[in-house]
């Protein structure tokens, strides 16, 4: 495979900050780091392949895995017992429709799946994940302690945390985790932007820009309330306040080296260490987040209703695998100004230039 077709795995946790507490941080947080890693590691393969398969097959995920495409089942949400990937999904906690159980972890990931599930429906008139009524698919318990979540290529895996990188209990909690990593099913069933350097940072940023959005709107938040926080609470304290602020790119954690101008971006190698993160795709996201702060900011109102729309029109009609951040710019532009009018494609191309993607 060539550096385009290198399997990955997008999962929660930035890459670098996992790789940097594997070499620098305490016993206990090197030894959560390298179980983080080695578990993202080994589900690589199956998540690229899955993808290739839906887009060049034209086959939903669902005929591929066996899950259901029907109206009667949204969403299942699995019991992985604290086992790993081989026993995916796990054993059946919780059905569609069904009342709330003991487990909070499931009880949360069926919320979270269900919240994003009908923001798509209703803000975005998809069907799902696939346009075409896919069942969201859900394990919880994954591992022992394990600090990560990721989207598979078919379902969506939750760990429990350590509470040495992330909370216990952290990371179904958080809705914009849950979104994040749902809608990267949606990109590899649409733009299938590859995961590595500027391509990759855009597959990011659109599971940032639609996790922020899908709590905002659970929020009945507008623009200029939201906290633009991605994962808002779920590390321990002393690591920071959450993985990601789309307002303030390289705030969220110590450490945390997300720029918000071009000025400022961190040219990586794609070279499989952790610490160059694909060659910087949760890095360099944090210039299209802020592109697209300062968009919804500027427009005002609630974010999902004008910036939220034409980033949507854009990720699942306008990229292509390999898009850049002008090329991404240029189509937010181009679709304001066919979805709205003048004024909103200046207010998105102001956006794009004040962080210097265009000029």
């Amino acid at each position: 495979m060539n550096a385009h077709q290198r399997s990955t795995c997008c999962s929660i946790a930035p890459p670098d900050l996992l790789g940097r507490l594997a070499v620098t941080g305490n016993a206990k947080e090197r030894e959560a780091a390298v179980r983080a890693l080695a578990t993202s590691a080994a589900i690589r393969s199956q998540r690229a392949v899955m993808g290739r398969l839906n887009r060049q097959l034209n086959l939903n995920i669902g005929q591929l895995v066996g899950f259901a495409v029907t109206p009667e089942r949204r969403l299942t949400i699995y019991d992985n017992q604290t086992n790993g990937r081989t026993f995916l999904p796990g054993v059946r906690a919780r059905d569609w429709g069904q009342p709330a159980v003991a487990d909070d972890a499931v009880n949360q990931a069926y919320d979270g799946s269900s919240a994003t599930y009908e923001f798509y429906r209703d803000v975005m008139q998809r069907n799902s994940l696939d346009g075409a009524g896919l069942e969201l698919v859900s394990s919880v318990h994954y591992g022992v302690a394990f600090d990560n979540a990721f989207w598979d290529g078919s379902q969506m895996v939750y760990g429990d945390g350590s509470g040495r990188i992330f909370q216990v209990g952290g990371l179904t909690r958080s809705l914009d985790v849950i979104a994040h990593e749902l809608t990267h099913g949606v990109t590899e069933l649409t733009a299938g932007l590859v995961y590595s350097k500027q391509s990759g940072a855009l597959n990011e940023s659109f599971s940032d820009v639609f996790g922020s959005l899908v709590k905002q709107y659970s929020l009945k938040q507008g623009a200029a309330d939201a906290d633009w926080l991605i994962g808002a609470g779920i590390l321990v304290p002393q690591l920071g306040t959450a993985l990601r602020s789309m307002s303030k790119p390289g705030t969220a954690y110590s450490g945390d080296r997300q720029p918000g101008h071009m000025d400022d971006y961190v040219d990586l190698p794609d070279n499989n260490d952790p610490r160059n993160d694909n060659g910087g795709v949760h890095i360099n996201s944090g210039i299209p987040n802020r592109a697209f702060y300062l968009a919804a900011t500027a427009l005002g109102g609630f974010a999902w209703e004008k910036a939220g729309r034409i980033w949507y029109t854009v990720l699942t009609t306008r990229l292509r695998p390999n898009t850049q951040f002008d090329e991404a710019a240029q189509a937010t532009v181009d679709v304001a100004g066919r979805l709205f009018s003048a004024t909103e494609q200046a207010a998105v191309e102001g956006a794009w230039k004040e962080v210097g993607v265009l000029s």
